[in-house]
């Protein structure tokens, strides 16, 4: 409407802490009716998620789910402020509706799942989150996600607990095979398939690395040369999947493994609740007695 005005939706976001587009939106559906706009925000809990939404989520779970077939499947990662939250019935029926939306849809970014309408409720994933925010209490977010699909392989998952899950893209193998691969993942952490994914970079580093601690040992060039490509080829065996001995039987490679079952590994994904998140360190005590305090 053109009556909305820049002051009317400065108004409305400094009395409900929401975001702008969000403010404007309600002031349309209102027709300009501040005190309206204002309880339609609260009553859609858009104001107390966008006040919450600045707080540090690092705790959560990782959901998987697969199609029938064993070719698609999809993981995401779901964030709440505390470990608590995150094994509540309500959350972990939240994740499992993100997981399994993330799977049906064709969505190709975190933005684009968001505004994908769940089936079941016919709200969006934001709009379930936002409720769920004003329901709890604690900020939640839908922090990642990933979906693969294999017409020509297959894709399986493996969930370690509620914190570390893995999908894994194979070609050849069975089932079983794919189940061992992702649970390899889980365990072991490989940085990607095999050494043509390391960066160049990394390697050369490395590569400069080994070469000062061989020549601080006085050996002969030839003799540093080999030795350097030595450590190399151990670097990229710690830090690729197929390199790694495996989990359940470290005396073959992964590579080795695939090799015997006439199969490969096209791609991974491995997700763990809250890497990559810098926690805040809080006393509780003091976090209570500050509350006692203010009231």
């Amino acid at each position: 409407m053109s009556n909305i005005t820049a002051g009317m939706v400065k108004e409305l976001r400094e009395r409900t802490g929401s975001g702008m587009m969000e403010c404007k939106k309600a002031l349309t559906e209102t027709n300009g009716d501040l005190e309206a706009a204002v309880e339609l925000m609260r009553k859609a809990g858009l104001a107390k998620a966008d006040k919450k939404s600045g707080r540090t989520a690092a705790e959560g779970c990782i959901c998987c789910k697969s199609s029938a077939d064993g070719k698609r499947a999809a993981i995401v990662e779901v964030n709440s402020e505390t470990d608590f939250v995150s094994k509540g019935d309500d959350f972990v029926e939240f994740a499992n509706l993100v997981a399994q939306t993330a799977l049906d849809s064709s969505a190709n970014t975190l933005e684009e799942l968001l505004e994908v309408k769940i089936p079941s409720t016919g709200a969006t994933i934001e709009e379930t989150r936002r409720a769920m925010v004003a329901k709890i209490g604690e900020n939640i977010a839908v922090r990642r996600f990933g979906r693969f699909a294999a017409p020509e392989g297959l894709v399986a998952n493996y969930l370690h607990g509620s914190r570390i899950g893995v999908l894994v893209e194979l070609i050849g193998g069975d089932a079983e095979l794919g189940r061992d691969i992702a649970m390899h993942v889980a365990a072991s952490k490989p940085a990607c398939v095999d050494e043509t994914g390391v960066d160049p970079e990394i390697i050369e580093r490395e590569k400069a690395i080994f070469s000062a601690q061989a020549e601080a040992s006085g050996k002969p060039a030839n003799v540093i040369e080999k030795m350097v490509e030595g450590r190399v080829k151990k670097f990229l065996g710690e830090i690729t999947l197929v390199g790694q001995p495996f989990v359940k039987d470290p005396d073959q490679t992964v590579e080795k493994l695939l090799s015997d079952k006439g199969a490969k590994v096209a791609r991974f994904i491995r997700l763990e609740v809250g890497e990559g998140i810098e926690k805040v360190e809080s006393n509780f005590a003091e976090e209570v007695m500050a509350q006692v305090r203010a009231s």
